[in-house]
């Protein structure tokens, strides 16, 4: 999944003022080099409230980027020993920026990867196999 960039206002201004001129909103996407249903959202919202500039978000940002949370993925499997501070510990190294032990749990979590212990059978004795056999 690519990784979505907004749009600055100069930009927004100037498409806006390529469509008013009479351009399509094909030949604006072209020319700008941005998808053309990317022109048509920011021509509807100009038209229906004469607004461009970005809506309030809600939510809080997220600590980790697509890129870090794949790094994690593949820090992990190739130590799959390592535990979530370990890995809080490499990434924060690695990026600059300090992540928690909670949200690299939560990550590897959504990924698929969850911390297991590896199950420890009872070896049989000559017993448990006669009477298995029997």
């Amino acid at each position: 999944m690519a990784q979505r960039k907004h749009l600055d206002d100069f930009l927004r201004g100037r498409i806006i003022r390529r469509l008013e001129c009479g351009r399509t909103q094909l030949e604006v996407s072209e020319e700008i080099g941005i998808a053309q249903s990317v022109i048509s959202r920011l021509w509807q919202r100009f038209q229906d409230d004469g607004n461009v500039s970005r809506c309030y978000s809600t939510g809080r940002p997220r600590v980790t980027t697509p890129n870090e949370d794949r790094y994690l993925s593949v820090t992990d499997k190739r130590n799959r020993r390592s535990t979530a501070s370990d890995l809080s510990r490499q990434i924060s190294s690695a990026t600059g920026r300090t992540v928690s032990r909670q949200t690299v749990y939560r990550r590897l979590g959504h990924i698929g990867l969850y911390a297991r212990r590896p199950l420890r059978n009872v070896s049989l004795t000559a017993t448990h196999c006669r009477l298995r056999l029997a």
